[in-house]
């Protein structure tokens, strides 16, 4: 499932954008002339709505309305709405996910209140090249607590013989960074489960991309950014899904005064929020959430399905040009789609190299180190003949060594 059967010709490809239903979406979009982008993955593209939106927010509503706006453009429960939408798009009951901070910040609140929930248990259990946030927090909240947490990191094959019973927490992102390997959600936390532990699941590069189903996976907690597939802008803030079953006496480590029962009321004792609303923390950032707020409209009336099927047949183009005209790069994506995200990753000892090369021919995709070339299919506004030429440019470069170049080895800070 999921080989690419045939090589597909450029006119294919433009074929299949005249039959795509869902090809309407790429005018939602700003996307700059004669580039093709190939990094949705890492920081989605503008949504054309945005722009209008963050103006009026910042024009009229900060601008003429000032300090009024957070009760006449209800900017308070600006968290909850946002956070409702988002919950449609991973499977998740209105009232369960809210929008705050950002991801290592919500990590940190849903490993800690996991931990509390099983104190007999020392052991958090994670992925061996899980992003390494996801990582740094579990090691750094081990530290803090100082009562013998230890983390076990463990091959992907080796997960399930990994979660004994003495595991308190199985951390696991859902689609994996580097090669877009997508781990059984439901199958894991059932597992999990079954020895007596709970689930933090990072769905940074899941959430607008494949079909999530938090509820039938009866996952105990989510975490993921607005920055990534939900195109909510650079350092778009994150959102933190709690199941249902935890929201009774629900609370979480950082006490900030608007996760209060009664921000207002200006206590000085904390009683914390009842249900999800307990999640906050301070003040939330208006323009960044408004803007992130504005990016979901892309997603009204679309399925994820039918995206992540554009996906697949977007990854079978790519994929099958590559290999065709390269064929010693090495596949690290799954090619069954069940088992992946909406990404291509090749393995190359230059990857860094070729990316640069590629980007100064107008195709931007990414490097992952130590020798990663990592490419988002982002299908709201990828078009089959964008992937093509992008795995013609891609051959081009391998072909003629024109990564070759001292410009194209020099590391910048981000990579």
């Amino acid at each position: 499932m999921g080989q690419p059967v045939r090589r597909f010709t450029l006119g294919d490809a433009e074929a299949l954008d005249i039959a795509d239903d869902l090809a309407p979406l790429r005018s939602l979009f700003e996307l700059p002339d004669g580039v093709i982008y190939l990094d949705g993955n890492s920081l989605g593209a503008l949504p054309r709505s945005v722009k209008a939106r963050v103006a009026d927010v910042v024009e009229r509503q900060w601008g003429q309305d000032l300090i009024r706006s957070w009760n006449t453009h209800d900017w308070i429960d600006l968290p909850s709405r946002v956070g409702n939408r988002i919950a449609g798009l991973i499977g998740a009951p209105e009232g369960t996910v809210t929008v705050a901070d950002s991801t290592s910040i919500n990590l940190f609140k849903a490993l800690s209140m996991a931990l509390y929930l099983r104190p007999d248990r020392r052991v958090i259990v994670s992925e061996a090249g899980n992003f390494p946030t996801d990582v740094y927090i579990a090691q750094g909240l081990a530290d803090l607590l100082g009562q013998g947490h230890v983390l076990r990191l463990v091959e992907p094959g080796q997960l399930a013989s990994a979660i004994t019973r003495d595991v308190a927490v199985v951390l696991l992102t859902e689609v994996n960074y580097r090669s877009g390997a997508r781990h059984d959600m439901r199958a894991l936390t059932t597992y999990a489960h079954e020895m007596g532990a709970l689930t933090v699941w990072d769905l940074a590069h899941s959430a607008g991309a494949v079909p999530v189903d938090l509820t039938a996976a009866r996952a105990d907690y989510a975490v993921g950014c607005g920055y990534k597939f939900l195109n909510g802008g650079p350092g778009a803030p994150s959102f933190i899904y709690v199941a249902p079953e935890h929201h009774h006496g629900l609370r979480q480590p950082l006490n900030g005064w608007l996760g209060h029962d009664a921000p207002f009321a200006f206590e000085t004792d904390y009683r914390p929020a009842l249900g999800i609303e307990a999640m906050r923390v301070g003040t939330p950032p208006i323009l960044s959430m408004a803007a992130l707020d504005a990016a979901l409209d892309v997603f009204d009336g679309v399925s994820i399905a039918r995206l992540k099927a554009k996906a697949d047949m977007l990854f079978d183009v790519f994929v099958t040009e590559v290999e065709a005209q390269v064929p010693g790069l090495e596949l690290v994506s799954p090619r069954d789609p069940v088992w992946r995200g909406s990404q291509v990753s090749f393995r190359f000892p230059e990857a860094y190299a070729v990316v640069q090369a590629m980007i100064s021919r107008g195709v931007i995709g990414d490097f992952r180190g130590p020798d990663i070339m990592r490419f988002g299919l982002a299908p709201a506004y990828l078009r089959y003949a964008d992937v093509w030429r992008a795995a013609s440019v891609l051959a081009q470069i391998m072909r003629r060594s024109e990564w070759d170049r001292p410009e194209f080895k020099a590391r910048a800070k981000v990579v």
